[in-house]
């Protein structure tokens, strides 16, 4: 436990995230949109909290051996927060990835000390197919190595590290004297959706939980998937743990006008962040205009957007 501001560990710098209020991209007569910044904890993702509670989670149960070998596949930001709590752990860890996720996503990975497996995608686009072989590739591990396989998408044990996020907007909202009508993110395997919805609910006054995906791929809102570069969602199915009654509404967000957000988040406010978290501010900022003044937004900046310099996000 941290003394005197010291941390013992780099895992307890995890967290305690700050929550800032959007100025210059809100239309005048809409509602105040809020987005918590994750790109601080210490990989610059918001999955070091999902990274954090599965190892811990596993650990608790005794289905994770001293020195066993975990392993995952991953578009990068998980694989790297494995990654980094694997490290400093002790534990050896394998990640399947592909072409089709960013190059600093991969080579964050293997500075930590993970070993990657790279599964070849059709010309760089996030596909249903994809996973399948990406899965795959994890099962030919497990059997090889005896590795203990992390499975985000069925470990609730992520909806701990979130629940946490849920509870640190409750207490800077409740602290500004304000109330949060609705939370919207996108959604991948739906843990930080759920996760911090389920705790925004002890707000005594009903949150509208919004799941947010790409038009070009809406499953949730059309049932169909389809091919696009929203790096950490829409994996082509409906995530086991978007149970029933958790969610309120699911929006399809153009993609094009998510990407094109991006630089004026940058320019204007400030909140220097990548692919996803654009969508979910693209989201928020059509929810706030649909809810109109006195009312209040929540999103989530998932990711620093150093993750993405590599590729054309940032490019005017």
């Amino acid at each position: 436990m941290a003394t005197d501001g010291i941390r013992e560990s780099a895992l307890e710098a995890i967290g305690s995230t700050p929550l800032v209020r959007l100025r210059r991209l809100v239309p005048e007569g809409a509602a105040t949109v809020l987005v918590k910044l994750e790109g601080g904890n210490p990989t610059g993702s918001y999955k070091d909290r999902m990274a954090l509670a599965v190892v811990e989670g596993a650990e608790r149960r005794g289905e994770l051996r001293p020195g066993q070998r975990l392993v995952e596949f991953s578009g990068g930001s998980t694989g790297s927060s494995l990654a980094f709590v694997c490290a400093v752990k002790g534990y050896p860890l394998s990640i399947v990835s592909s072409d089709a996720f960013s190059p600093e996503k991969l080579a964050t990975m293997r500075a930590f000390g993970a070993d990657l497996t790279i599964v070849p995608s059709g010309g760089g686009r996030i596909t249903p197919d994809l996973f399948v072989r990406m899965r795959q590739a994890v099962d030919a591990i497990v059997e090889r190595d005896g590795a203990h396989w992390v499975d985000q998408f069925h470990n609730t044990d992520a909806l701990v590290g979130y629940a946490a996020m849920g509870r640190e907007v409750l207490d800077e909202t409740a602290a500004a004297g304000m109330r949060i009508d609705a939370f919207c993110a996108g959604v991948g395997t739906a843990g930080m959706l759920v996760g911090v919805a389920s705790a925004l609910r002890q707000q005594p006054e009903h949150v509208r939980v919004v799941a947010l995906e790409p038009a070009s791929s809406p499953m949730l809102t059309e049932g169909r998937a389809g091919p696009h570069r929203v790096e950490g969602v829409a994996t082509g199915i409906v995530p086991p743990m978007l149970t029933p009654g958790m969610v309120d509404d699911a929006r399809a967000i153009d993609e094009a006008d998510a990407r094109a957000l991006a630089l004026p988040l940058a320019q204007q406010e400030g909140i220097f962040a990548g692919t996803s978290s654009a969508l979910n501010v693209a989201g928020a900022l059509q929810l706030a205009m649909a809810l109109g003044p006195g009312g209040t937004i929540v999103t989530v900046a998932t990711a620093t957007g150093l993750k993405y310099l590599a590729g054309d996000l940032f490019r005017s």
